[in-house]
């Protein structure tokens, strides 16, 4: 493969991959991470889809949510309790469910047999997080929070890692090395918008770095994975942007699903809703059918 002689800080040098993150880094060109969470395989010819709202907002809004993913075809059930909310201040319609909103993922694992992801803000929060969670998330914000990281690898659980939005591929793929000394090797990559002067709107924080994906699979064998959604922060570009994850290589999508967008407790501007979903799902098996992949 293939690797920069830049100055370090930038690109990756042969050096990282021997010293800096050898756990990470990609032995050969067929080395690739395969794994399964409750029976979804990573790494392998599936793309798994994670769906579900941002925020976990009652029982009733997480079981229906879950069934309607389910019925849609998709993998995991996505879900926040726990939220790295951008502002200190709550309200009835801002707002955070914590231990109450992981006992109703709880339920709605129960009620549709979906393995379950969800976001770990703090170590403190940890025992309670990784009793529900089949999959724990590190947020974007938490990517080089180390404690945290190390805590997270010594669970066993499988982790999935969204990158920084302005962190580049060596500090990504350090921060996974972080999870993986601990002997946690089961650790998924997510693109999720990076930091740029101009993102097309001016309520779209962040862009999508596709190119990431190709990039990362050059010197990892770890499973890449996209959020389009959050990335994007504007719904009718979710559907353009998860259709071009599939075809650059991703291992999986992660779409943030509502029940009623426009009136989502946070974030309402990037949803989509049940039938969106369920036709999201019917184009993003063409487009991995075209690649040799399945959703």
């Amino acid at each position: 493969m293939a690797i920069s002689n830049a100055a370090p800080g930038k690109d990756i040098s042969a050096e990282d991959l021997a010293s800096k993150f050898p756990l990470a880094a990609k032995k050969d060109p067929e080395h690739v991470t395969r794994f399964s969470v409750a029976g979804v395989e990573f790494g392998g010819p599936l793309v798994p889809i994670m769906a579900g709202p941002n925020t976990v907002e009652n029982e009733a809004m997480i079981v229906d949510t879950a069934r309607a993913v389910k019925a849609a075809g998709g993998h995991i059930l996505r879900g926040g309790a726990f939220k790295p909310l951008t502002f200190p201040y709550r309200s009835e319609k801002y707002f955070e469910t914590r231990e109450q909103g992981l006992e109703w993922l709880a339920r709605a694992r129960e009620a549709t047999g979906l393995p379950v992801i969800t976001e770990v803000m703090a170590t403190e929060h940890l025992p309670a997080v990784a009793a529900v969670a089949d999959i724990l998330q590190i947020g974007t914000r938490n990517m080089q929070n180390y404690p945290l990281l190390s805590a997270v690898g010594q669970t066993g659980k499988p982790v999935m890692l969204k990158r920084g939005f302005g962190s580049s591929l060596r500090d990504w793929l350090g921060a996974a090395e972080y999870i993986m000394v601990e002997g946690n090797h089961q650790v998924i990559l997510c693109e999720r918008g990076i930091v740029a002067p101009h993102t097309h709107r001016g309520t779209s924080r962040f862009l999508l770095d596709l190119q990431v994906v190709p990039a990362a699979k050059e010197v990892t064998h770890l499973p890449v994975v996209t959020d389009p959604s959050h990335a994007t922060f504007w719904r009718p570009w979710v559907k353009p942007m998860a259709l071009a994850s599939i075809a650059a290589g991703a291992d999986g999508v992660m779409i943030e699903v509502h029940p009623d967008p426009v009136n989502a407790a946070v974030d309402p501007l990037q949803p989509v809703d049940f039938a969106e979903f369920a036709e999201l799902m019917t184009a993003m098996r063409a487009v991995a059918a075209a690649v040799g992949r399945q959703v």
